[in-house]
């Protein structure tokens, strides 16, 4: 096998020359969607900015998905299915539910072979990111989601900590009309699902509940996870200028089966198979999650608005690795928090003008223990510690109206970050230790507005990104906080131009250039395969560019196309055993990414949607020895829309994923030890479902 060409399928060739004829029949997109009658694209507010705005006064690249694009005809597995159309976003392991969703926004949470590091994530204004800055998915309910907004790259001085990129995801408010809905879909791989959702208003009272249970067998051995989830959303509007929210959700996941990832001989020869270790480990994962949240929001006349917020989550989480020494690990968490914003918009020197100062606690209390995995059985205790993260961060950000054409943001972030371990496995000697960690982060950004159908923006921000409690884990394997990583910091330059035309087209483009200093980077040991490590690269690179078209030539047809170029390399690199990388690609993320998709939308209910997505290769290690070879998945969904039958509805759709029956790898584990770097996709399959829907007030 050549090393230097380590590839799971062969490459599909689709080449920059191609792109700008693809620009030349299309325009380009920055929010999909299967309409049916819609002359023109929908003007698009976002709330991820902390100030509700239109998208195109943003001074960022910022990009949105709605309610069709995440539920319509979907399986609902992942959120890689609706925001692949999203630029600058690369997603993989959607079929792997024991290491989640892994994903990067501009190279930020590349990094991760579990769990989702860099990129903040917001459900509903509570965040899903721990003050660590780790994440996960597996609490989203994408069932009830109404819209999902993604800020592309570094967002620190509004979030703080990990805010490489934010996800900000708001789930559906009841309509005025009260409803109950039953939907069930089934699907190859022992794919069932089923969902009860209701909704509507009763006084005062707005209400959305989302139920769901899932199974799932798996395209590989050992693949099998069950899901059972509740999301509920209540909003009561105690007078015409405040209201009070309510989110509860619970997700419990007695089953998620980890394969492994493989070598290239054996996910090519016998891609449904697992790594022997993970099946003698019975390697996975376990988690019971109940997470509650609370918001207040006050308007004192036009001037004056403020906001509370708090939260509470408790998870236990239990996960079996596939090795003997500590390979079962065990926490309970507590995590908690709250924050207060307050805005004022006035005029300021005769201009308008908009000021939010706001404040952000949070407590993260983790109790976490290891045990030998002696076959998949407990073994003795081997590690035991408290880890207690608390977080305060203060913001402030003002933005002005210069002119009518010309406006000016300019905000500022101060975190501290405190990591305090106290060790309860004193047989091996006391590791308790701790570490604060703090950052300023600031930004500014104009945006210009020769024309309507014209913005031109330019920003610069900044992140910043702890080692979480994990990453601080030491490799000489005692407890305690490896002293020898730092802070991954981040300084990103961007300019862009959006906007639309002839009404039925809208258009964006984002260069950008970020400078990283000590950037986080994952490795493995010989003796404890599948758990990660962390080092500090010296410092990084990363030159990219971001396009999206979108047009509606015709009543019903919508034509979308996002392209992501990405230049990250090592600028200084000597890892721990004295390997120099400076100068190498940076593992894990694709130098082209072009998603397309052609939908179509009938008056009568009728749709259609095909999708492709091209991965161009990229190194799945340090050294840039082992390369993963360019690939293409296509995906078709079909359906009816709330077919009327008196009160009721009927939506029922089919699905295929991978059309083409592409062999690629559904995720590649970045410097996994022994080149045992892929995850092998599932083959073409098929799924289907109905929705059936009850309105109330309809005569």
């Amino acid at each position: 096998m050549n090393r230097a060409k380590t590839s799971i399928t062969s490459p599909v060739h689709v080449t920059i020359a191609a792109i700008p004829l693809l620009f030349s029949s299309i325009a380009v997109a920055q929010s999909t969607g299967v309409k049916a009658d819609d002359s023109e694209l929908d003007e698009i507010v976002v709330r991820a900015t902390r100030l509700a705005k239109r998208v195109d006064e943003v001074p960022g690249a910022i990009s949105v998905v709605t309610k069709n694009d995440i539920q319509l005809g979907r399986q609902q597995l992942g959120l890689d299915e609706s925001l692949a159309a999203v630029p600058g976003l690369f997603m993989q392991d959607r079929y792997n539910f024991a290491q989640d969703l892994r994903i990067a926004i501009r190279g930020f949470g590349a990094r991760s072979n579990f769990g989702i590091r860099g990129v903040k994530i917001l459900v509903d204004g509570i965040p899903e990111s721990l003050p660590d800055g780790q994440g996960q998915s597996d609490g989203i309910d994408l069932g009830s989601a109404e819209q999902i907004e993604v800020m592309r790259g570094p967002a620190s001085s509004l979030y703080g900590n990990a805010s490489g990129g934010v996800i900000n995801i708001t789930s559906e408010r009841g309509p005025a009309e009260p409803f109950v809905e039953a939907r069930l879909s089934t699907g190859e791989f022992g794919f069932d699902k089923y969902q009860l959702k209701a909704g509507g208003n009763a006084g005062r009272l707005n209400y959305l509940v989302n139920v769901s249970e899932m199974q799932f067998d798996g395209y590989r051995e050992h693949s099998e996870t069950k899901n059972t989830a509740l999301n509920a959303r209540f909003v009561f509007a105690m007078d015409n200028d405040s209201e009070l929210g309510v989110v509860v959700n619970t997700t419990d996941q007695p089953v998620a089966d980890d394969p492994g990832s493989v070598p290239l001989a054996q996910a090519q020869g016998d891609p449904r198979s697992a790594w022997p270790s993970n099946l003698s480990f019975n390697a996975g994962e376990s988690l019971d999650q109940q997470r509650i949240g609370l918001s207040y929001k006050k308007s004192l006349g036009e001037r004056h608005a403020f906001e509370l917020r708090n939260h509470y989550v408790w998870r236990d989480f239990a996960n079996l690795l596939p090795f003997t020494g500590g390979g079962i690990v065990e926490f309970d968490r507590f995590f908690a928090g709250g924050g207060a914003s307050y805005t004022y918009s006035a005029e300021f020197l005769g201009r308008p003008n908009t000021l939010i100062v706001g404040i952000d606690i949070d407590r993260q209390d983790d109790d976490r223990r290891r045990y030998d995995n002696n076959s998949g059985t407990k073994g003795p205790l081997t590690f035991e510690q408290e880890e207690l993260v608390n977080n305060i961060g203060l913001f402030v950000q003002n933005e002005i109206a210069v002119s009518d054409e010309f406006s000016l943001t300019l905000g500022m972030r101060y975190d501290e970050v405190e990591f305090d371990v106290e060790d309860r496995f004193l047989s091996d000697g006391d590791d308790s230790g701790k570490r604060v960690l703090s950052e300023f982060s600031p930004m500014i950004g104009i945006v210009y507005a020769p024309l309507e159908s014209l913005n031109v923006y330019a920003t610069i921000s900044t992140a910043f990104e702890t080692p979480t409690t994990t990453e601080f884990a030491n490799p000489s394997g005692a407890g305690g906080l490896n002293p020898n990583i730092d802070p991954q910091l981040a300084t990103n330059y961007e300019a862009g131009i959006r906007g639309t035309f002839a009404g039925r087209n809208r258009y964006e483009l984002a260069l950008f250039k970020i400078d990283v200093e000590d950037e986080l980077i994952p490795f493995e040991l010989a003796t404890q395969p599948g758990r990660d490590f962390f080092s500090n690269a010296g410092k990084s690179s990363r030159e990219g560019a971001e396009i999206s078209l979108t047009s509606q030539p015709v009543d019903g047809l919508t034509i979308s196309l996002a392209y992501t170029y990405s230049d990250f390399e090592f600028d200084e690199f000597l890892d721990d055993n004295g390997n120099n990388f400076s100068g190498n690609a940076i593992p894990g993320i694709p130098e082209n990414l072009i998603r397309g998709e052609l939908a179509y939308a009938h008056n009568s209910g009728f749709y259609a949607a095909i999708d492709y997505l091209h991965v161009g290769d990229f190194f799945a290690n340090n050294s840039n020895s082992d390369k993963v070879d360019s690939y293409g998945v296509s995906g078709l969904r079909a359906g009816f829309d709330n077919l009327q039958f008196g009160n009721w509805a009927l939506s029922p759709f089919i699905g295929v994923n991978n059309l083409t029956d592409e062999e690629y790898p559904a995720n590649v584990r970045i410097n996994a030890f022994g080149g045992r770097y892929f995850e092998a996709a599932p083959e073409r399959h098929f799924y289907g479902g109905v929705a059936i829907r009850y309105n109330f007030g309809r005569q």
